[in-house]
């Protein structure tokens, strides 16, 4: 039975608040509309040391690490990237724990030979704050830059070809993890796509490999990203993988965090507002205030340059496949939220953040991989909204850029996108000069952007939603440009919205809401509520 704050069917007892980019809009919805919450957070461990020392004693398919040690071996430690969690982890972060443990454990068996990668692929390089944050002031005082270091997928020097899996993918990865004894790889899973095979057969490799997956034909061949079952991309991603764990010894450490995004000032953003208290209700609505009459800069600080209170609900290390099934599990016990019957509607906020703007501007195209992509795709099972049904955003789509790290994207999306929005012709007319462009692979290498071939990689991921939705409906809009750039229609207002879904919908319409963040997935079953009321599984 489903948790009366988890799935409500909206009798105007209060406006939706749904995040509008750094902006927080109340929403009216129309009566029987579903709103589906996130989960409240699961309860974290007690002790998080002690999780991560049994875990690492008693793995998975595997030997305890310390029994994969000796001394004088060459050890890599690759970790997840600032793209996850979302907003950064409050300190310490999990993975400061992991490694404080397993640096220890590496030294007390003459292990002195260890480097750590973070494991960009090709997200932008990490600044030295950034890095110190993850890792702690210890270990990032004893390691940077030297020994601590970004991933660089286009140092050809640095690079080494593995292998080829059977359908052609080519396997090519940091050299220096090819070339150790052992490689420890560090994950902290934010959604059930991380993780797995994906941490060093994308996180560790350069374009040459994710181009086997990252593109237009794998990306509509995915049912969900968030359901590896369902993903082709996930599937080519374990091939890959398969290929890689032959020739390297891996060990995987795997997190899970809950879901408490929100510290205590603003804990009640995650809440159902029909259940805020009067305090609680006077406090959004200063916070709605408040955030109406700051420039956009100070929006953006009071929700990214806060950490998130995160707690850690589990650890698991071993053999990568049989490691991550208990991280899925893990993961679907926080996100999965049972919903009976697809929408004809599917109504949406676009938050402030995605893992490619952390402490930076939500650009347009990072709006349309949040919104044809991520949010789109947060189910299990079939999608939310019925095949040619209508999706419904609020979100501003400003015209405006990181120059420092999103510098490829004013190209891609001022100077492709005018000429096609086809991903299969964007893909074979510009990607192979695009990606490299030699003033963009400077930037990518020295500076802090993302590699040229990122935004085509954005604009791929929003496939699976523009090849399902029949309508796409921007409400918000600070501009008609970039909502039309994307193929999307304008409305001022949700009202206006509504009643231009409604022209090509059903008579009476099934809708749904998602209220998120914090982060949530459906488990989708394709049978219609009741028109008497909500099924069982929704009652509270």
């Amino acid at each position: 039975m489903s948790h009366p704050s988890v799935v409500t069917i909206d009798h105007r007892s209060a406006p939706r608040t749904l995040f509008s980019g750094d902006q927080l809009v109340d929403v009216d919805l129309p009566t029987g509309t579903r709103v589906i919450y996130p989960k409240p957070p699961i309860a974290p461990l007690k002790d998080v040391n002690a999780a991560i020392r049994y875990a690492i004693n008693h793995p998975h398919n595997s030997e305890p690490l310390y029994a994969k040690l000796r001394p004088g071996m060459k050890v890599t430690i690759a970790i997840d990237d600032i793209s996850l969690p979302l907003p950064p982890m409050k300190r310490p972060d999990v993975r400061e724990l992991v490694l404080t443990i397993v640096l220890d454990l590496l030294s007390d068996h003459g292990v002195d030979d260890v480097e750590m990668i973070i494991a960009t692929s090709v997200h932008r390089r990490m600044t030295g704050p950034e890095v110190r944050h993850v890792v702690g002031d210890k270990i990032f005082n004893a390691y940077w830059p030297k020994k601590l270091y970004n991933h660089d997928g286009e140092d050809a020097a640095n690079m080494t070809y593995v292998g080829t899996t059977e359908l052609g993918e080519e396997v090519e990865l940091n050299k220096r993890a090819v070339d150790s004894d052992l490689v420890i790889y560090v994950n902290l899973n934010f959604v059930p796509m991380d993780g797995g095979h994906k941490s060093v057969a994308v996180g560790l490799c350069g374009y040459r490999s994710l181009k086997a997956h990252h593109n237009p034909r794998v990306m509509r061949a995915c049912h969900s990203y968030m359901d590896p079952g369902s993903s082709a991309l996930a599937t080519s991603v374990e091939r890959m993988g398969r290929v890689a764990n032959a020739k390297l010894n891996v060990f995987t450490i795997e997190t899970t965090i809950n879901n408490r995004m929100f510290d205590r000032p603003l804990e009640f953003l995650a809440k159902n507002e029909d259940e805020l208290t009067s305090a609680e209700k006077t406090s959004l609505r200063a916070l709605r205030f408040t955030l109406s009459k700051l420039p956009q800069p100070a929006r953006q600080a009071i929700f990214q340059r806060v950490p998130s209170p995160y707690g850690v609900t589990g650890v698991f290390a071993g053999e990568t496949e049989a490691t991550h099934v208990h991280t899925l599990k893990r993961a679907y016990e926080q996100y999965l939220v049972p919903v009976v019957g697809q929408a004809d509607i599917l109504i949406t906020g676009i938050p402030f953040i995605s893992p490619y703007n952390v402490n930076s501007f939500l650009n347009p195209l990072l709006v349309q991989v949040m919104a044809n992509g991520y949010l789109f795709n947060l189910y299990k099972g079939v999608p939310m909204v019925k095949k040619g049904g209508t999706m419904i955003i609020l979100h501003p789509c400003t015209d405006q850029f990181d120059n420092e790290h999103h510098a490829p994207y004013i190209e891609f999306v001022h100077r492709l996108l005018p000429e096609t929005r086809d991903a299969m012709e964007l893909h074979k007319r510009f990607e192979g000069k695009f990606a490299s462009n030699p003033a963009y692979i400077e930037m990518y290498r020295s500076g802090h952007a993302y590699h040229p071939a990122h935004p085509f990689f954005m604009w791929y991921w929003g496939e699976a939603g523009r090849q399902h939705l029949g309508r796409m409906i921007v409400v918000g809009a600070d501009n008609e440009y970039i909502p039309k750039l994307m193929g999307w229609e304008t409305a001022r207002t949700m009202d206006e919205a509504l009643r231009m879904a409604k022209t090509t919908a059903p008579p009476k319409p099934e809708i749904l809401a998602l209220h998120c963040p914090p982060t949530l997935m459906t488990e989708m079953s394709v049978s219609s509520p009741r028109l008497s009321g909500p099924p069982d599984s929704l009652r509270g």
